[in-house]
């Protein structure tokens, strides 16, 4: 994704990435981190690209969203990985970013599930140079494409 194509949103799901990824690396608590990020951290930077301010709302949202559901989200990552493959065993990063994109799956439905799998897509690719990008982009897919059959069969 090219730093044109970001808005205040995009940067909030960039921001929310690397903020999970403090939080699982350091022990950093929820609200620690939310101070943090909201004084000092919400503009977001991507290969030394100044992105537009984060939306801190969103910011918000994805990262409340991930602490308060995360056993249901990494159940539904852990059934959508390919076998031989668990959670823990996952790229911390790689980690955040599946955290992040299933959350947003889940819980804004106001939010197209194609914009979701794209722009989290788009971070694996600018973290990772391997297969990671193609990996997040197949699961978030695949948990997409299960949550809109489970709304179909309501």
């Amino acid at each position: 994704m090219s730093a044109d194509t970001y808005d205040a949103r995009s940067s909030a799901r960039l921001l929310a990435v690397q903020a999970l990824y403090q939080m699982d690396i350091a022990r950093t608590p929820l609200e620690v981190i939310l101070r943090e990020f909201n004084e000092h951290r919400m503009e977001a930077k991507l290969d030394d690209i100044e992105l537009p301010a984060a939306d801190s709302a969103h910011f918000e949202f994805v990262l409340r969203g991930v602490v308060d559901n995360q056993t249901q989200i990494d159940r539904m990552i852990d059934a959508n990985l390919a076998e031989n493959w668990s959670l823990p065993r996952l790229d911390s990063t790689l980690r955040a970013i599946l955290r992040c994109g299933v959350q947003e799956l889940l819980n804004a439905p106001q939010v197209p599930p194609k914009v979701v799998v794209s722009q989290y897509a788009d971070i694996a690719h600018a973290f990772f140079e391997a297969a990671e990008g193609g990996m997040a982009n197949a699961l978030l897919d695949n948990v997409a494409r299960a949550l809109n059959e489970d709304e179909a069969a309501i």
